[in-house]
């Protein structure tokens, strides 16, 4: 493949126009063309801004690649998983889950997933459906996982949501406190102590991470990917110990580490 077929590619999957490309090199929208035509190739100041740019390596803008796989962005169906969960909580008299299912829907409604086109929902859906896949059957559980994001990202409140204390309770502590200004480090610290301190808490974040380890190759650059394999090797440790530490929750410890440090070492020999 040339340097124009790479760059063009590399552009759309981070759904950037040519002009929004070029407003980052500070070029014409017309070289960004030209460049992806393979007119000319760029220069070797301009490839050094292209990589930082598109947070991708030269190599990936120069190099031919003979080996191409077809990807995508969400393996399930996010109305299908839907229609499972309300099933399941029907079923299994999950009454706090079964009235999360709709809020949640209509609470992301419009949202998506970073960088993609995938509705925002299909996350909290794929973790209540991970938790029934591990044969967790706690209504708390499984209504946290579909809330979780909505008080920090819907701007709801507490109060809003159609379920019990419990169920508040977890979310509160998934939700994260914006920064603003603070020391960052500080802050990821209190939020993971307050987490491990209970353990279904624990267990719903680590499901979080599989979910998000699992889409943060397109949806993240390679700084934040750097930041989030950190994160992880600092803090997950001290969550997978305290689920293994409630004794129903041991198989689901196992399956959820081997996913996370699996995950975790794909990602650190790719890049």
């Amino acid at each position: 493949m040339s340097i124009g077929t790479n760059l063009y590619r590399l552009r759309k999957e981070r759904y950037l126009t040519q002009e929004k490309l070029a407003e980052k090199l500070g070029v014409s929208f017309q070289t960004i063309s030209a460049w992806e035509r393979d007119e000319y190739k760029p220069e070797t100041e301009n490839l050094i801004n292209l990589a930082e740019a598109l947070d991708v390596s030269i190599s990936s803008l120069v190099e031919e690649r003979h080996k191409t796989f077809k990807t995508k962005e969400a393996i399930y169906d996010w109305e299908h998983m839907k229609t499972y969960v309300k099933t399941a909580a029907k079923n299994f008299k999950l009454n706090n889950a079964f009235k999360a299912v709709d809020f949640a829907v209509e609470a992301h409604k419009g949202q998506k997933r970073k960088k993609s086109d995938v509705p925002y929902i299909y996350h909290p859906l794929n973790l209540a459906c991970h938790a029934l896949a591990m044969g967790i059957v706690d209504d708390e559980i499984i209504a946290a996982c579909l809330l979780h994001d909505v008080v920090e990202d819907c701007k709801k409140t507490y109060a809003d949501l159609p379920v019990n204390d419990e169920t508040k309770e977890l979310v509160r502590l998934l939700t994260h406190e914006k920064e603003n200004g603070k020391d960052r480090d500080a802050v990821m610290k209190a939020y993971y102590d307050a987490i491990v301190a209970n353990p279904k808490a624990a267990l719903i974040k680590c499901m979080d991470r599989c979910n998000n380890l699992t889409t943060m190759s397109w949806g993240l650059s390679r700084d934040r990917i750097y930041r989030m394999i950190t994160e992880t090797e600092t803090y997950y440790p001290s969550l997978l110990k305290a689920i293994k530490s409630t004794p129903e929750y041991n198989s689901a410890a196992w399956l959820l580490q081997y996913q996370i440090e699996s995950m975790l070492d794909i990602y650190k020999r790719l890049m």
